[in-house]
Parts: C-alpha cells; sequence; structure tokens
C-alpha cells in the first residue's frame, strides 16, 4: 500500500467519523422539542427533565462496555450499536408524540430516550477511536473534527427540520428516527483504523519500555500525591530512541501496531501496592512521546490523582453545561411568557430553536478552537493542554452570571451562546487531555470511565433545575404546568451553578500547578517544556 493511499484512506475515514459524530449529537437538540413534547402529552419540567437526563445516562453510562468494544474490536460495532439503538430510541418517541397524552409512561419514554443516548454514545465512540488512533500525531487536531460536528448536531437537525416541517415536533421526530441511522450506516463503510505505512515510525519494543530497577527501599508516599512519579536521583536523565521498523499489516485482518495506540508499557498497577506509583525513582522516560502515564486503562485508573481531577472537571462542567443545553427551551418560555402574556406558542417555539440553534454553532466553534488550540498550546507555545479547559471553566461562570441576571428575553441568547462557547471549549480538549495522561491506547475505555462523572452531576442539575421551576408553576385546566414568573422560574438554579462553576474553576488551577509539578520529576526541565 502507498504512502499516498494509506493517506487518503486517513482523510475518508477522519471524513466519514466527522458525519458520524454529526449524527450522533442529537440529544443536545432536546431542548428544541422537549417543550411541544411536554405539553402534548401534559409533562411536568421534572418530568421532562428525567426524560432527557435518560438520554444523557444512555450516552454517558454506556462508555466503558462500548469502549471496551471499541478498543477490541475497532469503531465500527460502536457505529452499528449506534445504528440500531438510535432508531429503536427514536421512533417510539415519535409515536407517542403522534398519539398524544396517555399514549406511554413516563418510565417508557425515559427507556426509548436512554436508548437513543446509548445510540449516540455508541457511534460517538467510534469515531473519537478513528480520529484519535488514525491521526496520533495531531490528536488534537484530529479529534477537533468529530468534535466539533458532534456539537453542530443539533443545529444541523433543527435547521433541516425548520425548512422540512416547520412546526412539526411529530415529523422532527421521525427526521431523528430514520435520519440518524441512515447516516451512520453510509459512513460506516469509511470509518476503520488505517495501519502504519513507512510514513508512521514505531519505536523498538527496548525502547518502548518504561525501565524500572528494583530497589531494596519500600517507597511510601502522602495519599495527595498517588499517581504521581517519585523525585529522580538524576531527573535530566533521558533514555535515548531511534526508530524501528515500519509496521507491516497482515493481509487478512490489518490491525493497528501496538505502539500507534498506546504508549509506554509498565507493569500494571493490579500488581502493584496501593501507594505504589506509576512511576518509580529510577523511571526513565521518552521526551518525544506526549503522554504523562503508561498505557492505563479503565479502572486502572481510579488509584491515579490525576484520574480524580479529569472526572470531577468533567462532571461538574458537563451538568453545568446540560442544565442549560436542556432546560434554555424553558427558559425562553419563561421569559416570553413573562414579558409579554400575548405571545402565541409558534412564536415561542420558533425562538427556541434558535437558542438551540446558537448553542449548537457556538459549540462546534469551541470545539474546533479547543482542539486546534491545545495543540497550538503544547507543540508552538509550550503551555498546558489545561489552559483550555481554564478558558471553559471561566466561560461557565460568565454564562451563570447572565443566567441568574437576564430577565430580558431579547438578550438571552447571551445565555445560549456563551453555554455553548464554554461547552465546546470543554469537549473539545477532554478527550486529548484523558489521553495526554493515560495514553491513547485504551482512550474509549478511558473515557467511558469518565463519563459517569457527567451522569452523576448531570442528573444533580437537571432535577434541580426542574424542581425550582415546577415550584414556581401553576397548574392549568387542561392539566399543563406553566410559570410565569419569569426569570424567577429558574434563577435560584443559576446561583447554585455559578458557585461550582467558580469550585471548577479552582480546581483547574490547582490541576495545571499539579501537573507542572508531575511534570518536573518525571524527567526534568526539558520534558516540562515540552508538553506542559
Amino acid at each position: 500500500m502507498t504512502a499516498s493511499s494509506v493517506q487518503m484512506q486517513r482523510l475518508l475515514s477522519i471524513v466519514g467519523a466527522t458525519f458520524v459524530a454529526l449524527a450522533c449529537g442529537t440529544n443536545y437538540v432536546y431542548s428544541a422539542w422537549a417543550p411541544q413534547f411536554a405539553e402534548r402529552l401534559k409533562l411536568s419540567s421534572t418530568e421532562s427533565n428525567l426524560i432527557g437526563t435518560a438520554g444523557n445516562l444512555g450516552m454517558y453510562a454506556t462508555g466503558i462496555p462500548v469502549g471496551l468494544l471499541v478498543d477490541s474490536k475497532g469503531p465500527r460495532p460502536g457505529i452499528f450499536i449506534g445504528i440500531v439503538a438510535l432508531g429503536l430510541g427514536y421512533f417510539p418517541l415519535h409515536r407517542a408524540y403522534v398519539s398524544g397524552q396517555g399514549s406511554m409512561g413516563v418510565p417508557a419514554l425515559c427507556f426509548f430516550m436512554l436508548l437513543s443516548g446509548v445510540g449516540s454514545g455508541s457511534g460517538f465512540s467510534g469515531a473519537i477511536k478513528t480520529a484519535a488512533s488514525n491521526f496520533p500525531d495531531h490528536r488534537g487536531t484530529a479529534t477537533a473534527f468529530p468534535l466539533a460536528a458532534f456539537g453542530l448536531s443539533a443545529f444541523f437537525f433543527s435547521t433541516l427540520s425548520a425548512f422540512a416541517f416547520p412546526d412539526n415536533t411529530g415529523q422532527f421526530l421521525l427526521l431523528l428516527a430514520v435520519g440518524t441511522p441512515t447516516i451512520l450506516l453510509v459512513c460506516s463503510f469509511f470509518v476503520r483504523l488505517i495501519p502504519r505505512s513507512s510514513s508512521y515510525t514505531a519505536l523498538p519494543a527496548e525502547s518502548s519500555q518504561l525501565h524500572r530497577t528494583q530497589s531494596g527501599e519500600s517507597h511510601h508516599r502522602d495519599s495527595s500525591e498517588i499517581g504521581t512519579p517519585y523525585e529522580t536521583s538524576n531527573p535530566n536523565t533521558l533514555q535515548d530512541t531511534t526508530p524501528g521498523p515500519a509496521y507491516r499489516s497482515e493481509s487478512s485482518s490489518p490491525k493497528l501496531d501496538p505502539n500507534e495506540t498506546s504508549s509506554l508499557v509498565v507493569r500494571p498497577l493490579s500488581s502493584r501496592s496501593s501507594n505504589e506509583s506509576l512511576y518509580d525513582e529510577n523511571t526513565s522516560v521518552d521526551p518525544s512521546r506526549d503522554s504523562l502515564y503508561a498505557d492505563v486503562r479503565g479502572w486502572s485508573m481510579i488509584p491515579t490523582v490525576e484520574f480524580w481531577q479529569l472526572f470531577v472537571l468533567l462532571g461538574l462542567f458537563t451538568g453545568i453545561g446540560l442544565m442549560t443545553i436542556n432546560n434554555i427551551g424553558n427558559n425562553a418560555k419563561a421569559l416570553w411568557k413573562h414579558y409579554d402574556d400575548t405571545t402565541d406558542s409558534e412564536f415561542i417555539q420558533k425562538r427556541q430553536t434558535m437558542h438551540v440553534s446558537v448553542l449548537s454553532l457556538l459549540s462546534c466553534v469551541g470545539r474546533l478552537l479547543s482542539g486546534i488550540g491545545s495543540d497550538i498550546l503544547v507543540k508552538r507555545l509550550h503551555m498546558s493542554r489545561f489552559w483550555c479547559l481554564f478558558t471553559s471553566a471561566v466561560i461557565f461562570c460568565m454564562a451563570q452570571l447572565a443566567g441568574f441576571m437576564i430577565s430580558d428575553p431579547h438578550l438571552l441568547v447571551a445565555v445560549s451562546g456563551l453555554t455553548g462557547l464554554a461547552y465546546g471549549f470543554l469537549f473539545g480538549v477532554f478527550p486529548s487531555l484523558v489521553a495526554h495522561t493515560f495514553g491513547v491506547g485504551g482512550i474509549s475505555q478511558n473515557w467511558g470511565v469518565m463519563c459517569f462523572s457527567p451522569v452523576i452531576w448531570g442528573n444533580i442539575f437537571n432535577l434541580l433545575y426542574g424542581r425550582i421551576y415546577d415550584t414556581h408553576s401553576i397548574v392549568l385546566p387542561d392539566g399543563e404546568l406553566d410559570c410565569k414568573e419569569g426569570l424567577k422560574c429558574y434563577s435560584t438554579s443559576y446561583i447554585i451553578t455559578f458557585y461550582a462553576g467558580l469550585a471548577g474553576s479552582a480546581i483547574t488551577l490547582w490541576t495545571i500547578w499539579h501537573e507542572k509539578k508531575v511534570l518536573s520529576r518525571l524527567s526534568g526541565k526539558g520534558f516540562h517544556e515540552r508538553i506542559a
């Protein structure tokens, strides 16, 4: 296989992965159809948020099993699961809307929404695996495209529906039920892992390992530094490496060289004592690699400080973002009804769709800026990728301030715009942070473990919003719940998330300091300046 042929296949794979991601981000369009769905089926705000949370649960909680499958079998099994689950999830929701009140209970609605989330998460996992593995030297930039498409999905489908089926929620749900599986099916022919050509050279086995020198002394550490390396006796000593032979693919089933998608190998964590680090004092590190640790996967990450830093930050910021993403439609409805009680439902629905489009577009922009920008920070400015995460934290705090201060519905676009941008910055860089810390070999399953955190915090903030909104609502004669208090309907929830954002900002700064400390202990200033 010629180098140009391999390069073309890599480009086709990234294009296919980008379109897969575009079809898998439809959970973020929920707030565009949720108010009409709740109105037709006479659901409370809490019940509507519970259904939306079920979709988030399906998308994030299946990360580990799907990640294991994708890491071991490649991206296509994940995409095929996505095809089935998206169709089986959205079509019953379409039928429930068409049939109206009483046609389906809340538990069943939650189950089918959960299925749609499973489909989204499965397909997206395959897309990210493809991008990260096929372009290991430009991981941030490569993953930025499917990440951006994932964020753009809500805008794409809501805009398509607005032109094809204006003000018709039933037809919009049918579009999701048919369109998303079709896109995944077509793109599955192009999405695959491409073996290395001669232009990508693997390290030889001798130089792709971290060497551990036995010592008679037992090492003990403070619990606050679990997962960080010991100080080396000679921190400036680096292991020299030389290029090894090019990868040779098997004719029957091409597979990636283990060195392409995994970092350096150390003794498994399971064989280490609880107070032992991933690195010992005689560890030597290849300065050319962009990963703090060896190929650490799944539950093996849990004993490390870095895991808990990433886990908490992802959960906090995702929960904050999802609260607005799932409820911007309710925000618009509450403000417009308080601002002008003669406003009709058709006008409000158009404004809701506009806010979803703004969220989606700026999420796409944020993902591109963060993904590509993180590579520039590392390779040209010699700064940490975590500064992109801190940027996200600051923008999230600004969005929460806007959320509990803006009472004019004409200005609500500031809330949706800032939230979309912050959410984009968060997800544009976070997969690269996980790969940077624990290696790219197990990125799918590691991402799956991380995604347990959004399940927790997304539930907390969404249900909190629903409860607060319902306490300010009244029951109309037809059974519909309605809130006419404007900003008071939900402002308390934004005060809470503002303080959560401040906490996340502080943790991010601590994480940046902690990373610099780890890198200086790894191999001295030279390695630190390269990837810190």
